[in-house]
């Protein structure tokens, strides 16, 4: 018999988090700049397999077995940016189900790697931080290749109601009996938004008044697990008419604030918890009676690599931090980055490239390049372009020539558009977001 009171469980999966057995509630006093607003971290990782996504994996699978979709011995797949499959899996093991989960390269390595050690069959493949539902290929595409197979069973957290479900059973239901009804908004970061979508519609029910609040990442992040704006438009549970605000919040200020939470407040928050922090810090007004609510998704132990690609001073003085990383190249980029002289968003590419046919710049690895690209571009990888004059000799003669500098996801073509800036040319824009978005679009490519 599970005994709450005591802590003592039959097994792992009685540390399931529900209103009688809640995660904790934590008030921030020393990164919040409010004196009179009460701003509380809700510490997510304190479910059984670390993450806010147990609540989701556990729904899943009770509502998968209540339709008979998921029975004895049951391969499951389903693409992931880590904790939903960190959570399959353990429960999987526990049930004595299987999972295969499609997913991301750029996830961290850390949980790559746990996937693996955790039981997962990992398929790792060349796809947006966040698997995006509307792309032709990459993690969901695959995951709903296996589904169709007659062994296999895709759960989809993408659009099954049994993802914000599990929020409004549980999450909700928690928040409004930690704060004994005196919550007066709730903030969460926007991913497959099922957390914001279910907790504020049982929150909204209690009181219609209380704010609720969707925090997203810049356009072409590095913070796993949430979604930019562009991403949250292919996302079926992203339900705005919900929601009372929504607001962008940058890679640096996520990363900062996150050190800040972890070094003056001693919690061991994610860059997702310190990003929704952010966020509500941007919206919520300083006055009496203001109790805010932040869903911290999960701890930093995942994302030690992001840590020392974000922040200064993670590795020790001289120590590799990754093979050819420049400190001040990498600042040089971040200052490009959102910049609206030289960035464009991939909608103004495409019709850019429709309409004047620039010279396309390709600074990817040859074989992604190969994969696929945007049709006409030049491939130049960026180890070869400073070094082979064949290379150099493909670029335009005309310095006022426009060029479109484009790579994977938005992040190595920045380095190609100061290198382009370096030899005089004038007119060069780096694509937002890469080829995946180009992709996740559905423009055109070619292959090699």
């Amino acid at each position: 018999m599970d005994d709450h009171a005591r802590r003592v469980y039959d097994s792992i999966l009685g540390l399931q988090c529900d209103a009688e057995n809640p995660t904790p509630l934590v008030r921030l006093n020393r990164v919040s700049p409010f004196q009179h607003t009460e701003v509380y971290a809700k510490l997510e990782w304190y479910n059984p397999f670390g993450a806010v996504k147990d609540r989701v994996a556990a729904n899943l699978l009770l509502d998968g077995e209540a339709r008979h979709a998921v029975g004895p011995n049951q391969k499951l797949v389903e693409p992931t940016s880590g904790n939903t499959g960190m959570a399959l899996v353990m429960m999987a093991n526990a049930r004595g189900y299987t999972l295969t989960t499609p997913l991301s390269s750029a996830i961290p390595l850390e949980k790559r790697t746990m996937l693996r050690f955790f039981g997962a069959d990992v398929i790792e493949l060349q796809d947006t931080l966040c698997p995006a539902p509307g792309a032709p290929e990459g993690a969901i595409a695959k995951a709903m290749e296996l589904g169709a197979e007659p062994d296999f069973h895709m759960l989809n957290q993408y659009v099954n109601e049994a993802n914000p479900a599990a929020h409004y059973k549980t999450t909700g239901p928690e928040i409004w009996r930690q704060t004994a009804g005196r919550v007066t908004h709730f903030a969460a970061g926007l991913g497959t938004c099922g957390t914001i979508t279910g907790t504020g519609r049982f929150l909204k029910e209690q009181r219609a008044d209380i704010q609720v609040l969707g925090i997203h990442p810049q356009d072409g992040h590095d913070i796993p697990g949430v979604r930019s704006l562009r991403q949250l438009q292919q996302t079926q549970l992203f339900r705005p008419d919900g929601y009372d605000q929504v607001v962008e919040v940058t890679d640096d200020i996520a990363y900062q604030l996150c050190l800040r939470l972890n070094r003056e407040e001693s919690i061991i928050a994610g860059p997702s918890s310190a990003m929704a922090l952010a966020g509500a810090l941007k919206l919520v007004p300083d006055e009496p009676g203001n109790l805010v609510v932040v869903i911290f998704p999960d701890n930093a132990f995942k994302y030690a690599s992001s840590f020392v690609k974000h922040l200064p001073g993670m590795v020790a003085p001289g120590a590799a931090t990754g093979a050819g990383r420049n400190p001040l190249l990498d600042r040089m980029r971040e200052n490009v980055r959102g910049n609206a002289g030289l960035t464009i968003g991939v909608e103004d590419a495409h019709t850019q490239w429709q309409r004047d046919k620039p010279f396309v710049l390709d600074v990817r690895p040859t074989d992604q390049y190969d994969e696929a690209h945007v049709p006409g571009a030049i491939n130049m990888p960026l180890a070869e372009v400073g070094e082979s004059s064949e290379a150099l000799n493909m670029l335009p003669r005309d310095l006022d020539a426009p060029i479109l500098s484009i790579c994977q996801r938005g992040n190595a073509s920045l380095s190609g558009l100061l290198f382009l800036k370096s030899l005089g040319y004038r007119n060069v824009r780096s694509v937002d977001g890469g080829t995946l978005a180009w992709r996740d679009k559905g423009f055109v490519t070619d292959s090699e």
